[in-house]
């Protein structure tokens, strides 16, 4: 897959099934996870980390920490389109962000913020990702750097950020 790298990183598309729905007629907040989780296999895949990486070494991704600001409600059929912005990275670990728009109408529906670290599967411990995947993610960061960062990043939660009119 050619990927632009001056417009938002856009790996994964998905339509919104029947099955998602809950009782409000709009996708319950299981599958946001869920679909967010396809964006992750996504990245995951272009940055040289992904299934077939798993299937042929002992290296995989465990998800430390993630956080989900839902914007606006998405309903049956509705496309999907997600942006991916990688944020920062180390040897060991991945802090990113997925946006997930509306792909017909363009609105903003919800973020992501994940934080994920690479695993040796034999070990069950914290390892050093491939060189070739840090080469990417530090390409990434770099053109994700000049780019605004997604609405609802690293936000404290409370009652106090503000009253509901």
């Amino acid at each position: 897959m050619t990927v632009s790298t001056t417009a938002p990183l856009v790996l994964h598309r998905e339509t919104v099934k029947a099955e998602w729905l809950d009782y409000n007629r709009h996708m319950n907040v299981a599958y946001y996870v869920l679909v967010f989780d396809h964006a992750t296999d996504a990245l995951c895949n272009h940055i040289g980390i992904g299934w077939d990486h798993t299937r042929t070494t002992s290296g995989s991704i465990f998800i430390l920490e993630s956080h989900i600001a839902y914007l606006q409600e998405v309903m049956l059929d509705d496309p999907l389109r997600f942006t991916t912005h990688v944020l920062d990275f180390d040897s060991k670990r991945i802090h990113f962000a997925h946006s997930m728009h509306h792909d017909r109408d363009g609105y903003h529906a919800a973020t992501i913020e994940i934080m994920q670290l690479y695993v040796n599967l034999e070990t069950r411990r914290a390892a050093a990702m491939p060189k070739a995947t840090l080469e990417r993610l530090a390409t990434l960061k770099a053109e994700h750097a000049a780019r605004p960062l997604p609405p609802g990043l690293s936000r404290k939660m409370s009652l106090m950020a503000g009253k509901l009119t």
